[in-house]
Formats: C-alpha cells, structure tokens, sequence
C-alpha cells in the first residue's frame, strides 16, 4: 500500500501548515495563528471533502510544488494562481485528482498573497495545543516548509464536491478595514480618528502574518510615554512611536506597550490577509462617537 504523505519539490517563499488556529490560550502568550484567509482555507477544505478546520498548506506569493506517494484530490483557493499537474495545467477553485507519483505545483499568485492548498484527508501533523497551524511569532507547531520536507495525510472523511467550483474575488484595487474605537483612543489627537479614516495608507513591506503595516500619514498622540504591556486582540491597530498603524493578524504578540486606536471588524481580515505590497487601504470608522 502507498504511503499517505506528500514531498515537498519547491517550499517557496513561505509555505506553512495552517487550520483555524489555537483558540483560547492568549493567557500563555500564544496567539491564535491559524490561516490569515480563514474563508478560502475552508472553501479549499469543503472542495476536497474534508472538515472544515482540516489543516492546509498556506503559501505565499509564488507557491509551492509537491509529489504525491498516494493519490489524492487536491484543491487550491485564496489568491488566484496557475495550477499544474504533470506539467500540464489544472483547475484552480476546483477538486483535482492526482495520481500516485504525481506532482502538485501551485504558481505565483496572480494577485493577492497567499493560495490555500487543501488535500482529501487534511495534513496530519502532529497537533500543539489542539492546532496543526504553524505560528512564527512563538515557533509552535510545524516548522515552515523547505525542500525535501515529507508531510503525513489524513484519510478522506467526505467525498469531493466535483460540482463545485470557487469564483476568483475581484482585483482588489484598496482594502477597505472598518474599524472601531479602541481601548486606548484617547492616548491620540481630536483629529487622529479622522486622519486615519481620511488618509491615504499603503501596504508595507515590512508586512508579515504577525502584522499588516502601513506606509501614510502618521496619527498623532495626546499623551506622551508607554503604557505598561496589556492584552492584543486580533485586529487591533496599534501605533508605535512613528505613528504609522499596524493592524495585527494571527500570529501577533498578546500583549504590548503601544497603544491601539482601534480594532479592526474580524470579518474583514481576510481581505488583509491578501494585502499585497503597495495596495491601497481605506480605514473605515465604525461605531465611533
């Protein structure tokens, strides 16, 4: 019999295992992790047959490539990409079967950042603290892959759904992030609030899963000097001393001493999770008196 497991040919830029993240141990300094697209890890899941919180492969940029040992049904969602099997093209946002021996290469997002890679069965790493997710900021879990790296495979718990397809997203010209007051607003400027919805921001390149920063118009503090270390939820928009946000995703520190003029409405860091560098971001105020 063909073992379940999957060799990786080309790892990529980052390519990491990822579910829906480790829930409910902040209190430890762990943060969350888990895929920072949670929409299309699921959908990937759901094409494949498997359950939704299954562990995928979540790469960034420009893909990854492996050799299945068995043959299995493989679906790619998230930023859209070329898919090859063999050499010849495959489907993307659809089920594809491949054969034992066969190699899976996901390309280079055509746009957005990270492909979600899904496999009949899930990545059966070994779990850490109930989550497969591979987390940069702690080192939990799986280490990033590189060449050569054999990854188990579950057994298949549902049929694919062969009827089934996923719609690429639109060009995302700007992210647009609504974002409600935060727990220490009042350490800004009267005028921060609209600075930040007004101004015009940019994705950095200093951005990572840890946190997604900005390049536009500094916010201004009222109050001088740090604040002692305190939680950080997913989505706050922390400001350090430059005044330029950051907007945290999965694998961001649980606490920290700069203050958060806001948090970010979880259903919409997905989109920031597809943050490319250069793409515009449009803060939107929420709730704010």
């Amino acid at each position: 019999m063909s073992e379940r497991t999957l060799l990786v040919v080309r790892a990529g830029a980052l390519t990491s295992v990822q579910d829906e993240g480790r829930h409910g141990h902040a209190h430890l300094g762990v943060p969350r992790s888990g895929a920072l697209d949670l929409p299309a890890a699921r959908l990937a899941n759901r094409l494949v047959g498997n359950a939704p919180g299954a562990a995928v492969l979540e790469t960034t940029l420009n893909g990854c490539a492996l050799r299945a040992r068995c043959a299995v049904t493989v679906a790619v969602t998230g930023a859209p990409c070329p898919v090859r099997l063999d050499g010849r093209p495959a489907a993307w946002g659809a089920p594809v079967r491949v054969p034992e021996g066969g190699v899976i290469e996901v390309g280079a997002a055509t746009y957005g950042v990270r492909s979600y890679v899904a496999f009949a069965g899930g990545v059966a790493v070994e779990p850490v603290l109930g989550s497969r997710s591979t987390d940069l900021l702690s080192g939990l879990g799986p280490a990033p892959l590189s060449d050569g790296t054999v990854l188990p495979l579950g057994r298949p718990a549902g049929a694919p759904l062969y009827a089934d397809q996923a719609l690429p997203p639109g060009v995302p010209t700007e992210l647009v992030l609504r974002v409600r007051p935060g727990p220490r607003a009042d350490w800004f400027t009267p005028d921060a609030p609209a600075v930040l919805a007004g101004g015009r921001y940019r994705v950095s390149s200093s951005s990572n899963r840890i946190g997604l920063r900005m390049e536009g118009p500094p916010l201004a503090r009222a109050v001088g000097g740090e604040l002692p270390s305190e939680g950080m939820v997913l989505g706050a928009v922390q400001v350090p001393p430059d005044g330029q946000p950051v907007v945290f995703l999965a694998d961001h520190p649980t606490t920290g001493g700069y203050p958060v003029i806001g948090v970010v409405l979880e259903e919409d860091l997905a989109g920031a999770g597809q943050g490319g560098v250069g793409v515009g971001v449009r803060f939107v105020l929420d709730q704010w008196g």
